[in-house]
């Protein structure tokens, strides 16, 4: 198996143009949430009265402290759990009202961990669905995974380990990128992995991600500064609650609490 080291290896410095058939069509996908509350269990409340709306092809970022309520917000967005009270509506349709087959198609979720089955790379990316090899491989070309399904012995018939454990972090990465731009969902959602990775590989995850990014509504779980950066605007939460809204440079300004997170956790001080 290649290392993360190695996946960048070829021609990572130079960005190249990637196709941009992938795209959505139609641009639409505003998130609004409602004044939504949400415990797991009786009234201990880890959402208290959200109300925020992510306008279509707008990308928020979502920062606080372990426990504040990032990961909640997705799991409800994706119907996991339902909200205790209030509701979340997608282009003005409360997502309880819409079946699950019809979410998933907006939706495009990339978790930290994204599982990977043992099998071929290119079910890994289909996963279930009868795509054509040449659906695969614009996917797997219009987020860089191709570079490395390119080396690997039989190409896209290679076989993966069960959770990919012949493939480096960045690898699993990038399939995870490529599995989701094949749906071509109006809204990405993404919890960033906090895997540390070298210049290389880092370059094309950012590269991939920013093409993912474009024309869609994305909502971030975001660690790598770079992210938090380029976004349009910023949720810092604590304890459940919407404490400050902005972007990276007005909120530094307000010298609040993301001020004090970017201080401590951004630059490790």
């Amino acid at each position: 198996s290649r290392g993360a080291g190695e996946l960048g290896s070829k021609g990572a410095g130079k960005p190249r143009k990637l196709d941009s058939s992938l795209a959505p069509s139609s641009m639409s996908g505003e998130i609004r949430f409602e004044g939504v509350w949400f415990a797991y269990k009786n009234d201990d409340y880890v959402l208290k009265n959200l109300d925020f709306t992510i306008r279509p092809g707008e990308k928020v970022a979502l920062v606080g402290p372990t426990g504040a309520g990032k990961s909640s917000i997705i799991r409800l967005l994706c119907r996991l759990y339902e909200p205790t009270r209030g509701r979340i509506l997608i282009d003005g349709i409360d997502i309880r009202s819409l079946p699950q087959a019809e979410l998933r198609r907006h939706l495009g979720v990339i978790l930290q961990e994204g599982f990977l089955f043992a099998g071929d790379v290119k079910g890994n990316i289909a996963l279930g669905e009868t795509y054509s090899l040449a659906e695969i491989q614009g996917a797997a070309q219009a987020t860089n995974v191709d570079r490395f399904i390119e080396q690997l012995p039989q190409g896209y018939e290679t076989q993966l380990r069960e959770r990919g454990m012949n493939l480096s972090g960045g690898q699993k990465q990038l399939l995870a990128f490529a599995r989701a731009a094949i749906r071509n969902p109006r809204i990405l959602v993404l919890d960033e992995a906090t895997a540390s990775l070298d210049v290389g590989t880092e370059a094309l995850i950012q590269q991939a991600l920013d093409h993912l990014l474009e024309r869609r509504t994305a909502i971030i779980i975001a660690h790598r500064l770079s992210t938090i950066r380029n976004v349009d605007r910023i949720l810092v939460l604590k304890r459940g609650e919407l404490v400050e809204s902005g972007s990276h440079e007005e909120l530094l300004q307000q010298n609040g609490l993301y001020a004090a997170l970017y201080k401590l956790q951004m630059l490790g001080t």
